[in-house]
């Protein structure tokens, strides 16, 4: 909408320009070529002043909703994440160690037994609804299955909810589960940098929306000279309206122009 407004101005002035020219040759009088001229000018600030409001109520939006909504929200997710890590390191997993897995109500010691209870799980199941599945680290588990990637899925439930994609290999799902939990460090590191951007970029919009428009001065300044101008030349709204309707020359129909002549 701004910019449809901007190029209808630019349209609009040198048209206006050149109507205020002829008359102001025609009547000789200067004045109407210079409020022809602070017109254009006052036009152009006016448009730039609207952008820089839009600018800063854009901000103060973000500064009141956006920027605060986000900072809860990662904070939020951080802590989650924290108390999860700590839960999953009380029950480490390595290739030398596999903490029990309870599936189905039954406790698997070894990793192969988990991992063929996982697949017969998914075998067994009748709905893609999520369903209880056993524990893992400390976390209770649920599987599920994606009718739109068609897999099968396991929800570990802590202070968050991760979600870990299944598999067909025993072994390789196991893995998959172990990764997930590894990979908590590495999300906190994430939403701490995000967090960290976020209040700069909170911080830096309270700069931006205390700041004035740049050339306030200018449009006072031309706005206040075009009124004397107005009340100069006694053009009040209704006079302008009719002197820009005025046709040009060249608008004239031929009809028109050849009675002219004849007069």
């Amino acid at each position: 909408m701004q910019t449809y407004h901007r190029n209808a101005a630019r349209r609009r002035f040198p048209t206006l320009l050149k109507l205020c020219r002829d008359k102001g040759l025609a009547t000789g009088n200067p004045l109407i070529i210079g409020k022809c001229q602070l017109e254009m000018d006052v036009g152009r600030l006016k448009i730039l002043h609207a952008s820089h409001l839009n600018q800063k109520y854009s901000l103060e939006d973000k500064i009141l909703k956006e920027y605060p909504q986000e900072i809860k929200r990662l904070t939020e997710r951080i802590a989650g994440y924290k108390t999860d890590m700590e839960m999953a390191a009380k029950h480490p997993s390595d290739k030398d160690h596999f903490p029990p897995m309870t599936v189905g109500g039954i406790v698997y010691a070894e990793k192969a037994d988990a991992g063929k209870a996982i697949i017969e799980a998914c075998k067994a199941m009748t709905s893609p609804d999520p369903v209880p599945l056993g524990e893992y680290s400390g976390f209770q588990i649920a599987l599920s299955f994606d009718t739109y990637g068609k897999e099968y899925r396991v929800t570990f439930k802590g202070a968050m909810t991760h979600e870990v994609k299944l598999g067909t290999d025993i072994h390789g799902n196991i893995t998959r589960l172990d990764n997930a939990l590894e990979g908590f460090e590495e999300t906190i590191r994430r939403c701490e940098n995000s967090l960290a951007e976020t209040k700069t970029q909170m911080e830096t919009a309270k700069c931006k929306v205390v700041r004035p428009f740049p050339q306030e001065a200018e449009y006072q300044e031309k706005s206040a000279r075009l009124k004397e101008l107005n009340v100069l030349l006694k053009l009040d709204e209704k006079d302008l309206q009719i002197f820009e309707a005025e046709p040009d020359e060249g608008d004239i129909a031929p009809e028109r122009k050849d009675r002219d002549r004849e007069r």
